[in-house]
């Protein structure tokens, strides 16, 4: 299937999936003055995850298939485990985030003033642009990959993790468009909560499925 790659197409779609992870990496917590929210940020333990699928593809035009099969899982383990723990920690941190302002808000009235104070300026605009910008940008990766070949749509797992990130940016969206703004902190922590649940899911499917490599490798 690799052999057979369009490459020009392929480029461009690890340049898109790259492209992609480095805006989420790179939101900030507060910007001009106003909060983006947590949701975008842990886009990246998705998306993160969806680069890594590509870049062993990469490996294996670049390593022999003997050793890039031993390699193969041995990596999808250390990465696959090192992002189920990020995600059960980023898990706690946002219920804690959600916790804190729902405690705030309800506790009239100090409480209430401090949540105005501290949480109800989400900078949805921005938020809004920067998701608008993940998605084009994850939706052209995979328009792109399915030009440089077809038979990408056969790998099940890859496809699955596409319409996972695909449906992360919907529910980040969604959630930060669902209330009026002085409660979009608190319903993007909830986006968050979620990524972070699909995060980990798809981080111990990977888990599990590099055992058997593993064991093939070392026998």
């Amino acid at each position: 299937m690799l052999e057979e790659l369009r490459w020009p197409f392929f480029i461009v779609a690890v340049v898109l999936i790259a492209l992609a992870l480095m805006t989420e990496f790179g939101s900030q917590i507060v910007v001009s003055g106003g909060r983006i929210g947590l949701g975008i940020p842990y886009l990246a333990l998705v998306d993160g995850l969806l680069f890594y699928m590509v870049a062993l593809m990469v490996l294996a035009l670049i390593l022999p298939g003997r050793v890039h099969g031993a390699l193969q899982g041995l990596l999808t383990f250390i990465v696959s485990l090192l992002t189920a723990l990020a995600s059960l920690a980023m898990i706690f941190a946002a219920i804690f985030a959600v916790t804190e302002m729902v405690a705030l808000l309800l506790a009239v009235p100090f409480g209430t003033i401090a949540y105005f104070a501290l949480f109800a300026d989400f900078d949805r605009g921005t938020a809004r642009a920067e998701l608008s910008v993940i998605m084009s940008l994850k939706l052209f990766f995979a328009l792109f990959l399915i030009l440089a070949q077809q038979r990408f749509l056969g790998l099940k797992l890859l496809v699955f993790t596409i319409i996972l990130a695909l449906l992360a940016s919907v529910i980040v969206s969604f959630l930060q468009g669902l209330v009026p703004s002085f409660l979009v902190s608190i319903t993007d922590a909830i986006a968050a909560i979620i990524l972070g649940v699909i995060g980990l899911v798809l981080a111990i499917i990977l888990l599990l499925r590099s055992i058997p490599a593993i064991v093939k490798a070392i026998v």
